[in-house]
């Protein structure tokens, strides 16, 4: 009996690279929440490296929990978990109505692991609206993942900070534009493993380049220390706050939403359907993630969406690898220095190879749509009308900006409303009446029959 690509175990070395390859894919995306939240406390220099340490440590743990799963926890699809961005608004929003900052973490901590609690339990109930995500729905989500995340690749390819008079400047996009020209060369003109790590040999090849332009910083290797371990509770015991409880619990929704999506995305790449249990069990492994991480001094945890295109482009489906990657993040966790060396890679190279995986997310949601029947009108307009909720947030970031603070937790994200406006408009024109359409097409006479 053959292995399902999704439970094959590679040779070491492919383990190893392309394990990597994942880790860098995500890494910005997992750092950049403690960065920005650390801002906003005012933490210092070996406290905000403390905090974004004990992140990577615990996205690995969750990543382990995600693929390898222990009883009904874990998708065991090749997943990665780390931060959720979703809980950056109300992080910040938590630290600015604490009268003392130094208390935040504590709040933050608290309304997590209540948050995480209530998700583990509400998972069973959760995962029963897979039956509500058909292909029309489930390619409008997908595509509208990746077309949410190439604008990360577009800032990221124009510099580290957007205030800086640099941003945006011809040296950045010029290495933003070899990398991505580097990735696609190597991906047309190699073959086999060389080809599957055309992202990672292209950030390598781009980190080089931006060498002699100044942009490449081996500060922060230099600096880090080599060994470091996220201490339990380093910030102070969890607090429990109702009204951040509250905000920590509308970010689980949004989560849990955007995951289930993520799963049945990825399920469709690795072609292994994920089915209700399977996505109960992905949830558990989120929000059990997201309980524990505050416990190393960690934020809430989710899937990545940033990881879909990886395993669409390079075609390596095994969760083994991903588990490989899971490993490197925890001991980058524990190994300040190795973490550092990720960071190493300057921002515009990030972005020149965030266009290619975010791209393919994208280009997986319409192959997905190719089979959701767009020949039918109703599916159309369910496609045309999920599309345009989803892109309101990217291209006018405004929009909602007279909504409530929690309101726009949800309404911010164009992951989360364009899947609720695919969920809906389908149950519109797809389910409800369907039985007395039926019995108009069954009995075409009765309509025109005289009283």
């Amino acid at each position: 009996m053959s292995v399902h690509p999704v439970d094959e175990k590679l040779p070491a070395m492919r383990m190893a690279t392309s394990g990597l390859q994942h880790v860098a894919a995500m890494y910005a995306g997992v750092v950049a929440p403690p960065l920005i939240v650390g801002a906003a406390i005012g933490l210092s220099a070996t406290d905000l490296t403390f905090l974004t340490g004990a992140c990577l440590f615990t996205a690995g743990l969750a990543t382990f929990l995600q693929t390898i799963g222990v009883w009904k926890i874990g998708a065991r699809l090749p997943f990665v978990n780390g931060v959720t961005f979703a809980g950056v608004a109300p992080m910040t929003a938590i630290v600015a109505s604490t009268e003392d900052k130094r208390d935040a973490l504590p709040v933050i901590f608290g309304a997590v692991i209540v948050a995480g609690l209530l998700g583990f339990l509400a998972a069973p109930v959760f995962c029963k609206a897979v039956r509500f995500f058909p292909p029309v729905v489930t390619g409008t989500v997908i595509t509208l993942i990746g077309v949410s995340l190439l604008p990360v690749a577009f800032g990221w390819a124009q510099g580290p900070d957007p205030t800086a008079a640099d941003y945006g400047s011809t040296t950045f996009l010029s290495l933003a534009g070899l990398t991505l020209l580097i990735v696609l060369l190597l991906r047309r003109f190699t073959r086999g493993f060389v080809k599957q790590i055309a992202v990672l040999l292209g950030l390598v090849a781009g980190t080089l380049l931006a060498i002699p332009f100044g942009v490449t910083d081996f500060g922060p290797v230099a600096d880090a220390d080599v060994v470091g371990f996220p201490a339990p509770f380093h910030f102070g015991a969890p607090q429990f706050q109702l009204a951040a409880i509250l905000s920590m619990c509308v970010v689980m929704v949004v989560s849990m939403t955007e995951s289930t999506a993520d799963m049945l995305a990825l399920g469709e790449i690795v072609e292994r359907p994920a089915d209700e249990r399977t996505i109960a069990a992905g949830l558990r492994a989120d929000t059990l993630g997201s309980a524990l991480s505050p416990l190393f001094n960690g934020f809430m945890c989710s899937a990545f969406a940033q990881n879909i295109g990886l395993v669409a482009m390079t075609r390596i489906r095994s969760r083994y690898v991903v588990a490989t990657g899971g490993g490197f993040l925890v001991l980058m966790g524990l190994c300040p220095m190795a973490a550092s060396l990720i960071a190493v890679v300057p921002r515009p190279v990030l972005g020149g190879a965030g266009v290619v995986l975010f791209g393919s997310v994208a280009a997986s949601g319409i192959q997905t749509l190719v089979r959701a029947g767009l020949e039918r009108d109703n599916n159309v307009l369910i496609v045309a009308v999920s599309l345009a909720v989803g892109i309101v947030p990217i291209t006018a970031p405004e929009f909602y900006h007279a909504f409530p603070e929690t309101a726009r937790i949800v309404l911010d994200s164009g992951i989360s409303t364009g899947c609720v406006a695919a969920v809906l408009l389908n149950l519109v024109f797809n389910h409800l009446g369907r039985a007395q359409d039926a019995k108009d097409v069954t009995h075409p006479m009765e309509a025109v029959t005289p009283g």
